[in-house]
């Protein structure tokens, strides 16, 4: 039995979270995201400042899925207060990575042509040397 889903997610301040129907939706000062939730396995409450999560009694995995869906929704907190980064490094001879705009990340990887991607939406990639890459954004994922 999941014990982490017992323990309730306090809400900083600056942090809006709302529970309608099977969306739980957090909005902070870098952006706001949104989580469908199983409403048939897990009960989510919001108090003042804290979020409970209670697994449905009688309903398969429901103990795990609320330990994940907790889990979750500390990342999205942390996520819309702090952000993530994530720091890469390219090793290798003659490999290079460079951004161009806001948009595309050319890197060049020992193939016998560059590599270009398309950077998705919510997240800034930044080369700060040519074998440095920074990715930041508010979804873990």
């Amino acid at each position: 039995m999941s014990r982490v889903a017992r323990n309730p997610v306090p809400i900083p301040k600056g942090v809006d979270v709302s529970v309608i129907d099977a969306v739980i939706k957090v909005k902070g000062t870098k952006g706001a995201m949104e989580f469908p939730f199983l409403m048939d396995s897990v009960k989510v409450e919001k108090e003042d400042s804290l979020i409970r999560f209670t697994p449905i009694d009688g309903v398969e995995n429901s103990h795990a899925v609320a330990g994940t869906t907790r889990s979750i929704i500390i990342n999205m907190i942390e996520g819309v207060t702090k952000g993530f980064e994530q720091k890469l490094l390219l090793v290798g001879v003659g490999y290079k990575a460079q951004v161009q705009g806001k948009t595309l990340l050319n890197l060049t990887l020992g193939f016998s042509h560059p590599v270009q991607y398309k950077i998705p939406e919510g997240i800034t990639i930044e080369a700060p040397s040519q074998t440095e890459i920074i990715v930041k954004g508010i979804d873990k994922d």
